[in-house]
């Protein structure tokens, strides 16, 4: 069997996750030629775990080496876009962590150069392949139910405590992640928003910055959005919730959609209420409804089914669980997000990205990193870092 000879470039909580999933052989056409990271712990750790994997203390060294052809990029978010596109440059196939980047003007110039280098480019938005999700998608997209008329997600089980955010100097800082939950723990939820729902094309934000911890960027969001056909919708989200809630609501013409506890719920009206708003005569009339929990495939892939479609649209041409490209839907909508709560106005877009960056570039410039960081917690975006 042909095998894609994949490198890792960052060997922190995720880059060991993947090699681990490769390694016991959930992704039987991949295999791991090379690991990059500067750190020289993560790379013993790495030889540690399999001897027959060549090492490197740079990426473009082990992009130059020839032993791979492929590259998964798990590395802090600023720097994904600058990796992706060495990759692109070697044209080396490149699957990129979330978030894409921090800011859209990165992601555009990485999107710009993946049109121009003829590879296969994907994210690693895994929660597309739940089950769940991927059922209220083909539900929704159908048009079945109508018109989208609302949308609610309250994602509040992101709960952290003080020593998460004291486990890295990096961590929630404007210069070392660029933004709090709505960078690090919601790039998958907002992916899906508009991934099932459409982008929107107004947002109006609230963001609260160190709110229930001691950090400077944002721990508790309630942002509010209007898409092109009239429809509102609502997104919330914290990681100063305990206990949390994850819901994830859909009303439209025909009927409503819950997603909650692992679990999708439909109550599917008879009559749209459109049509029953204007036929009924009774003033206190509901249309009629039937309820149902909603019958799924129960597969959930995630990491591994999104690797396996990257290696299959590398070897055969198939398609992506998530095209690379995506990847600046959800992270248009977070930067809107801390734009209209920066400049405390409604953001139209496409937003003025210039403007997104020199706003974020003044809080970096005051940003601190922190002192006497504690190493209690896995770093869940890894530690491959150019400074």
């Amino acid at each position: 069997m042909k095998k894609v000879r994949l490198g890792i470039i960052g060997f922190g909580n995720m880059g060991v996750s993947h090699l681990n999933n490769i390694s016991e052989g959930k992704c039987p056409e991949i295999e791991v030629t090379a690991i990059a990271d500067i750190n020289s712990e993560r790379l013993e750790a790495a030889k540690q775990k399999d001897a027959s994997i060549a090492l490197f203390q740079s990426a473009e060294a082990m992009l130059d080496s020839g032993l791979v052809e492929a590259a998964i990029i798990a590395v802090p978010h600023y720097d994904h876009p600058k990796y992706a596109i060495e990759c692109f440059k070697r044209k080396i196939h490149v699957m990129v962590e979330k978030p894409a980047g921090v800011y859209t003007k990165q992601v555009q110039m990485m999107n710009e150069a993946a049109k121009n280098a003829d590879v296969v480019y994907g994210m690693m938005f895994n929660q597309r392949t739940d089950h769940i999700y991927r059922k209220m998608r083909e539900l929704v997209q159908s048009g079945h139910l109508g018109e989208i008329r609302r949308t609610n997600w309250i994602i509040t089980n992101w709960y952290r405590p003080q020593a998460y955010y004291n486990s890295g100097a990096w961590r929630a800082t404007w210069s070392g992640e660029g933004g709090g939950v709505l960078l690090n723990q919601c790039p998958h939820n907002l992916d899906l928003w508009q991934w099932i729902c459409g982008m929107p094309v107004k947002v109006q934000s609230h963001l609260h910055y160190g709110k229930w911890h001691d950090i400077e960027v944002e721990d508790d969001v309630t942002a509010y959005v209007e898409y092109a056909n009239g429809a509102t919708g609502t997104f919330i989200t914290s990681t100063g919730d305990a206990p949390g809630t994850n819901r994830f609501e859909i009303t439209l013409d025909k009927g409503k959609l819950v997603s909650e506890n692992g679990k999708l719920y439909l109550w599917e009206l008879q009559q749209s209420e459109p049509e029953f708003s204007k036929i009924s005569k009774n003033p206190f009339g509901q249309p009629e409804n039937v309820f149902s929990e909603v019958e799924t495939d129960g597969k959930s892939e995630q990491h591994s089914g999104v690797l396996n479609a990257f290696a299959a649209a590398i070897l055969r041409g198939e398609p992506l669980v998530a095209g690379g490209e995506e990847g600046i839907n959800g992270l248009t909508l977070s930067n809107a997000m801390h734009l209209s709560s920066w400049l405390d106005k409604e953001i139209t877009l496409p937003f003025d990205e210039e403007l997104y960056y020199n706003e974020l570039m003044k809080r970096v410039k005051t940003s601190r990193r922190k002192e006497n960081v504690e190493s209690t917690v896995a770093d869940t975006s890894g530690t491959y870092n150019t400074k």
